[in-house]
């Protein structure tokens, strides 16, 4: 008991002072530019509710106006690069602490990328990546440091052409034992940790990082950070694939979300069902 203790205080004082974006895609393997075709949110602040629409795209994220929608052909790998600054910096993309999976969605839009609010059960998972080796208690976030803050995605080549919008997303599981609750708030990253809940249980939170992402609160509670880029498919084909509703098919008491990972964790489900391949 005091061993996790001693686990989830440590991921909670991490988690106070990281900060990581998702700041770049690729395009078979060329640099398309810092926030380029990207949705960026007005802050970093997080989405709390799993039932908001801030959880598709991020806080005012319901639109692209004046965002770039890069072309794409059918097939093509794309590479999302996650720092922790806007920069470049050598330095770990994401904290270290952050464990959990990281997973890609893809919706079709009516018509443009940049009209397009991703509503409804439009949202087909093409990746999902979680715990990679219980017994090293690997994460795919841990492959996404090793990768200078990278984790590629093929899009299938059976989808339609079209416009669509592309969301990766890093669900932060490092202290998400419970939710939801009271949350303790510090802003510009500088936190005091206090641990007087339940005796022995400290407070926790789970933090969603999809585009734009910063840690800001502890506390019983689930932090959402949420992002899109705009991508035009060419090419491709007539594929109708499964779909789901983003907000709509996440529930606080999914067990990919509500999750101790420091209890010898021996599996682990992500939420939003199984990958489509395509």
């Amino acid at each position: 008991m005091k061993l996790a203790l001693l686990s989830v205080l440590a991921a909670a004082a991490i988690s106070a002072n990281a900060h990581f974006t998702m700041q770049y895609i690729w395009v078979n393997g060329v640099d398309q530019g810092q926030n380029k075709d990207i949705r960026v949110p007005p802050n970093n602040n997080p989405v709390t509710d799993v039932t908001s629409k801030d959880l598709t795209c991020n806080v005012n994220g319901l639109s692209g106006a004046g965002v770039s929608t890069v072309e794409i052909p059918a097939g093509s790998n794309i590479t999302f690069e996650w720092h922790q600054h806007a920069q470049r910096t050598g330095e770990d993309a994401i904290s270290g602490g952050h464990k959990g999976p990281v997973q890609v969605y893809i919706a079709k839009a009516p018509s443009t990328a940049a009209s397009f609010d991703g509503q409804g059960t439009v949202w087909t998972k093409i990746y999902s990546s979680g715990l990679l080796n219980p017994q090293t208690q690997e994460w795919a976030t841990d492959v996404v440091n090793a990768n200078n803050g990278k984790h590629s995605v093929v899009i299938p080549s059976s989808l339609p052409a079209g416009e669509y919008l592309l969301r990766a997303e890093i669900i932060a599981l490092h202290v998400a034992q419970s939710y939801p609750g009271a949350q303790f708030v510090s802003l510009n990253c500088i936190m005091r940790i206090t641990t007087v809940v339940n005796q022995f249980l400290p407070a926790v939170t789970v933090h969603w990082y999809v585009g734009y992402a910063q840690t800001r609160h502890i506390g019983r509670q689930t932090d959402h950070i949420t992002g899109c880029a705009q991508v035009k498919i060419t090419g491709g084909g007539s594929a109708n694939p499964p779909k789901i509703a983003i907000p709509g098919d996440y529930k606080s008491s999914d067990p990919g979300i509500t999750v101790n990972i420091y209890n010898n964790l021996k599996s682990y489900t992500a939420p939003g069902g199984p990958v489509w391949s395509g």
